[in-house]
């Protein structure tokens, strides 16, 4: 039963350490590739799974070195409990952009892309406008980025919590 087990917490920090990625790797990749410019709140959703990816990785280290099982336990659960930071945060976000609250009166973007060309700065400059934390920068079938992340980290929240409640 413990090999069972042990397997269980293996696949199981294996899904969320390559969920993780593939969540904060997509929203890179929207910004950098897409060129979707993310607010402060948007930034702010990535950081529990900046820590969440080498938390995983070592909740997988710790599984394959077959070290006690309620260590990986514990890596896991902490990592249900970032992605439930998380939830807190998409969910704040999704709910500042359809105007249920007000969102913090900071917030734009803390770093733009322009040129380096001294004689294009200026018009750069007027041509870039960070984007509002209460705009959505797109929707797909309804949900903003904020509100498809809120759906991620709750999947997250529930595979790391069942997994890490699966005694050895």
């Amino acid at each position: 039963m413990a090999t069972t087990t042990t397997s269980t917490h293996f696949r199981t920090a294996l899904f969320l350490l390559v969920a993780m990625v593939v969540t904060v790797g997509s929203a890179l990749a929207f910004q950098y590739l897409g060129g979707y410019l993310p607010c402060k709140l948007c930034l702010e959703q990535r950081y529990p799974y900046y820590a969440g990816i080498p938390l995983m990785a070592l909740a997988v280290a710790t599984s394959a070195l077959r070290w006690p099982a309620g260590a990986t336990r514990l890596l896991i659960a902490l990592g249900g409990i970032l992605m439930l930071i998380g939830l807190g945060l998409a969910i704040f976000h999704a709910g500042v952009e359809w105007k249920f609250w007000a969102g913090p009166t900071d917030c734009t973007a803390v770093s733009m892309s322009i040129t380096t060309d001294a004689g294009n700065l200026l018009n750069d400059l007027n041509a870039v406008h960070p984007p509002a934390c209460d705009t959505a920068a797109l929707r797909v079938l309804g949900l903003s980025f904020a509100g498809w992340n809120a759906i991620a980290s709750l999947i997250l929240v529930i595979v790391a919590f069942r997994g890490a409640m699966k005694a050895a």
